[in-house]
């Protein structure tokens, strides 16, 4: 049923929320958020007379509080002020972050939360979700391979251009 639901009125909900919302790509998020919820509780379609307007009503809900949250959280961004600069902008950093770019995210995950964020290895694990012993062993080999990544590369500053470049 949601299956001819969906190929039936996908697009006539998406055309609706974004008069509403003015933001194509909110539109589609909301109207899917809608088909989400009516997946998680399939047997509430068959009951309702008008399946797409209960669609309807729960995407225009979904627009209107991610509109709340999106207004809150922007105030909130003034208040603080923009976000702090990238302090350090040295080769050696930019050549760290590339290779942290490159490690798998568990292991990626892990040494950002315990090395950049500066939290303890226990809270890494609650964060992630995983065990104290799942994030030791994702860090160790994180630093093993991000070794690997770093001696391999080539730092150099070429002096003719002013350019810094990282070669593999």
């Amino acid at each position: 049923m949601i299956a001819e639901l969906y190929a039936g009125c996908f697009r006539r909900l998406v055309v609706q929320l974004y008069a509403v919302t003015g933001d194509l790509n909110e539109a589609q998020e909301a109207v899917q958020e809608a088909f989400t919820r009516a997946l998680a509780a399939p047997g509430r379609l068959t009951r309702l007379d008008n399946p797409e307007a209960w669609l309807r009503r729960v995407a225009v809900n979904v627009a209107r509080s991610r509109h709340r949250r999106r207004r809150v959280l922007d105030g909130l961004l003034r208040r603080i002020g923009p976000p702090p600069a990238v302090a350090d902008r040295s080769p050696e950093h930019l050549a760290l972050l590339a290779a942290l770019r490159g490690l798998p995210d568990g292991q990626r995950n892990a040494l950002a939360l315990h090395y950049l964020v500066d939290l303890p290895v226990e809270e890494v694990a609650a964060t992630l979700g995983v065990s104290v012993g799942t994030v030791k062993s994702r860090m160790s080999r994180g630093r093993q391979t991000l070794a690997a990544l770093l001696t391999d590369r080539d730092v150099t500053d070429s002096t003719s251009t002013g350019r810094i470049s990282v070669r593999s």
